[in-house]
């Protein structure tokens, strides 16, 4: 038997036609199959921890998700034992940072072709960030109910990274260009205008190796699972997404000419060659504001903080793509 989760309104509801493709694949091979769709924002963990507490048999619960980077996020917040899942992804928003670092490049009838041969083909970690601390201001969509601890699976960012999510989370913007198969222009467009909203406010970091970073003027810290976030920026060029590390990208105390010039370099990966922008990697990342900064995981924005922790949870995700 196969679940299926679909966000059909994700990439403008290509979701919708992209579920009916894989339903008629499920027809040919003969296979046994129920579908759920979410309406709004958390279904799609509801869903899964429901299906969670439903699953008695001794085979792994095989789960097909078809939406984009947040409705994959909310499904894996809602596994309760990672070990008794195997995932199927088509992906279907508008980012794709997760297919990117996947190397999903293939069309939609190769993946249902995977998905309903049922192999696990692949691994990838998985993150968990704490809030050590939460300040009273909740963004525009946050969850009805936020929890202190939250999994991610392509990347953790505080700062900069984390307003343009949480911008684009209700960006008409991001709809029009949805719309016109445009929807990746959504947070560069976003990007350019947080850059001008930047405040003062120090940052510190340190690894679990008790390596350390100062920032007195710091624009924002990404905890790198796969190599992309925010539509294609490549913040983590080398992030390897079995190694049980993060790979961080760190900016601050960089002048505005600096921030412009080193913005569109990232898409490449290049962004390191600029004085401001550093690396790190470790399995464990402190981090501490002067000031509460939004935070995101995997796009997905409810809080901001001043206090975070990351961390390798040691589990992964078991896909069939």
């Amino acid at each position: 038997m196969y679940y299926v989760i679909v966000n059909p309104g994700s990439g403008s509801g290509r979701g919708y036609y992209t579920w009916k493709k894989l339903e008629e694949g499920f027809i040919v091979a003969g296979l046994k199959y129920k579908a759920a769709s979410t309406k709004k924002a958390g279904d799609a963990k509801r869903l899964t921890t429901s299906l969670m507490e439903m699953h008695s048999e001794e085979s792994p619960l095989k789960l097909i998700v078809i939406g984009g980077d947040g409705t994959m996020n909310e499904v894996i917040n809602g596994i309760t034992d990672f070990d008794k899942v195997v995932l199927g992804y088509i992906p279907g928003g508008s980012a794709g940072d997760l297919a990117f670092g996947l190397g999903i490049n293939i069309d939609t009838s190769e993946l249902i072709k995977r998905i309903t041969e049922g192999k696990v083909l692949r691994t990838s970690d998985i993150g968990q960030i704490t809030y050590n601390n939460i300040s009273s201001t909740y963004s525009r969509l946050h969850d009805d109910e936020v929890k202190t601890t939250r999994y991610f699976d392509v990347s953790a960012g505080i700062g900069f990274d984390a307003a343009v999510c949480e911008e684009a989370l209700s960006s008409r913007l991001k709809k029009v260009l949805n719309a016109i198969n445009l929807g990746k222009l959504t947070y560069l467009l976003i990007a350019l205008h947080q850059i001008f909203s930047i405040e003062k406010n120090a940052m510190d970091i340190t690894t679990k190796e008790g390596e350390k970073l100062h920032l007195d003027k710091a624009i924002f810290a990404a905890m790198m699972i796969h190599p992309f976030e925010g539509g294609g920026f490549m913040f983590g060029p080398y992030a390897d997404c079995n190694d049980g590390c993060f790979d961080v990208c760190a900016a601050g105390d960089m002048s505005f000419f600096t921030i412009m010039r080193a913005l569109p370099s990232a898409k490449k990966g290049k962004q390191f060659k600029y004085k401001g922008i550093h690396a790190l990697k470790s399995s464990e990342i402190h981090i501490k504001t002067q000031k509460p900064l939004w935070v995101h995981t995997d796009g997905e924005v409810s809080v901001k903080s001043d206090d975070i922790l990351i961390k390798n949870t040691g589990f992964k995700l078991k896909l069939m793509v």
